[in-house]
């Protein structure tokens, strides 16, 4: 009775662990598929930036962006459901009539403000937090504005979970930017205007870039360089077109 009971405890112990072995081998799986997928994703962006060189004076990214769009989890800032599509060059919903940007946008709009680690940046439209989250690795200080309170919170969510520390998420009005801790060395708006919010220009700092969509409704949005020179004035560049949702 004793061997009984002894062979039927090592028979469940054999079942557990290979339950346990096979919950492993899948979960390593998906490790290695997101990772594939995410190195892929960075050198298709490579790619498009070297393809839109001639429209943005960009021909290639730093090794410091590079990086860190290696190093942050994109498939961390969008919906279960949308997990596998994650490292697609693609925008995807978040909810609230809002999108994460194509990656492509993003790397494009940091390394166009050409940020330095001293630097501290102003975001205007949150939205999941990625952009931010790339900014963080980048900059001394992110300072980003949802209007959209539910975006907002699961957005901190985000930047807890992944212990961004220099991140710091703000709900209210993007187009009064944050003039508490201006001047900003780079402003990046990630929803389309008609004209730039005349606030953002007065935070921007002497030498500062912002890189805006700019588009009366209805027509076709062009990504736009702002730059504040040495003396205050201020200059802009039409860059290429885009499609952004509308400024909230």
């Amino acid at each position: 009775m004793l061997y009984l009971w002894i062979s039927f405890i090592g028979s469940m112990s054999r079942e557990v662990n290979d339950e346990f072995l096979e919950k492993e081998t899948m979960l390593a799986q998906e490790i290695n598929y997101q990772l594939n997928n995410h190195l892929r994703m960075v050198e298709i962006i490579k790619q498009e930036i070297k393809d839109t060189a001639y429209l943005t004076g960009i021909d290639e990214l730093s090794p410091d962006i590079e990086q860190a769009l290696q190093k942050v989890p994109r498939h961390q800032f969008v919906s279960e459901e949308l997990v596998e599509f994650a490292y697609f060059n693609e925008a995807l919903p978040i909810g609230s009539g809002q999108t994460i940007s194509q990656p492509f946008i993003v790397a494009l709009m940091t390394a166009l403000i050409q940020p330095q680690k001293e630097h501290k940046v102003l975001e205007i439209g949150t939205g999941s937090g990625y952009q931010a989250a790339i900014l963080g690795k980048l900059v001394k200080e992110v300072y980003t504005i949802e209007s959209i309170p539910e975006l907002s919170l699961t957005a901190q969510r985000h930047f807890n979970e992944c212990q961004y520390r220099n991140i710091f998420p703000l709900i209210g009005n993007g187009a009064a930017g944050w003039p508490e801790y201006a001047p900003y060395d780079g402003i990046l708006v990630t929803a389309a205007c008609e004209k730039v919010p005349q606030a953002l220009v007065n935070q921007l700092s002497l030498n500062g870039r912002m890189v805006i969509p700019l588009g009366e409704k209805g027509q076709t949005q062009m990504l736009t360089l702002i730059t504040k020179d040495q003396e205050g004035r201020i200059h802009e560049e039409s860059l290429l077109p885009v499609a952004f949702v509308p400024f909230t």
